[in-house]
């Protein structure tokens, strides 16, 4: 079965929500670019909020792009005045948007900005769900985004609520193809652990933001705070095998209540039967021995030729 595993091309490592002094960071756009330049990213989205209050920033990073590094248009989009269920602010980020992306009128909805980020071109993702209890309503009236960010360094910080899995699985279990990220959100405050700490590995045979934004619409990449996962392979019906980075567990998962787990301090293959496996989806995380995790985004086995 095909995966972003089996595909043609490599890894690129990379952050896609990110903030400057452009809005409420506390780094100028190019030094936000150099910082991950430098910690070896190959790519970044710098996603600063795109309200009014910031003069509808979004940020033209092409002149910080060099021969191994490259980045991608993109902003954390908020409606004027329209709120989620229970009273929060919306917050998506929209990544691959054009420089003349249109501000938000103050009658746009939350669902009817995500839909024109959609158009335009974005990959778009629900940000950081837990964060600001986003319930379920909120994210099935989004519409057919792309992605729900799980992993959040910065709401690590903040409230500790860096992740969001469960919304993943509630959506899941419902039949929402959803994919998932990690992320910063990087504002670059002091004595916080908000960079370098959450990225997806795209699997593009370039580093052309338009292949990479491709990419990311396919699903074709994992995500991770630490481990690295080198190799999945999917047979349905049969077995699911990967190998990575040293971790002490591999768990697979599906919903509800369905999940196998390997463990083993320094485990670096697991392997998984699934001739009993009857959930339509897996998802596999690897957790090292520090709690730092990797993920694959949903597997769904009826896309077999099973």
């Amino acid at each position: 079965m095909e995966t972003a595993f089996s595909r043609p091309g490599r890894w690129w490592r990379g952050n896609f929500h990110t903030h400057s002094t452009l809005s409420d960071g506390h780094r100028s756009p190019e030094e936000v670019c150099r910082f991950y330049e430098t910690q070896g990213y190959d790519f970044l989205s710098l996603t600063d909020h795109f309200l009014e209050h910031y003069d509808w920033p979004l940020a033209d990073t092409r002149p910080f792009r060099s021969r191994t590094f490259t980045t991608i248009l993109g902003a954390e989009i908020h409606p004027a005045q329209d709120r989620m269920e229970l009273g929060a602010p919306w917050h998506i980020v929209a990544v691959g948007l054009p420089l003349d992306f249109a501000p938000s009128p103050l009658e746009e909805t939350g669902p009817e900005l995500a839909r024109r980020a959609l158009e335009a071109g974005a990959y778009v993702v629900a940000a950081h769900p837990q964060w600001h209890t986003m319930t379920d309503r909120d994210l099935e009236a989004l519409g057919p985004i792309h992605a729900l960010e799980i992993f959040n360094a910065s709401c690590a910080d903040d409230n500790d609520t860096a992740e969001s899995a469960y919304m993943l699985d509630l959506a899941l279990g419902r039949g929402q193809r959803l994919t998932a990220c990690a992320t910063d959100d990087a504002h670059f405050v002091l004595n916080t652990r908000d960079r370098a700490a959450g990225w997806v590995m795209v699997k593009s045979e370039t580093l052309a933001p338009d292949a990479l934004v491709a990419a990311l619409k396919a699903g074709h990449y994992y995500f991770s705070s630490g481990p690295e996962i080198h190799a999945l392979d999917v047979v349905p019906g049969r077995c699911l095998s990967l190998r990575c980075s040293p971790a002490d567990r591999v768990f697979l998962l599906g919903g509800p209540a369905k999940y196998n787990m390997v463990g083993e301090q320094g485990i670096t293959e697991a392997e998984f039967d699934l001739s009993d496996w009857t959930q339509p989806y897996a998802r596999v995380l690897v957790r090292d021995d520090a709690g730092r995790k990797a993920w694959t985004n949903p597997i769904w086995f009826e896309d077999s030729d099973r």
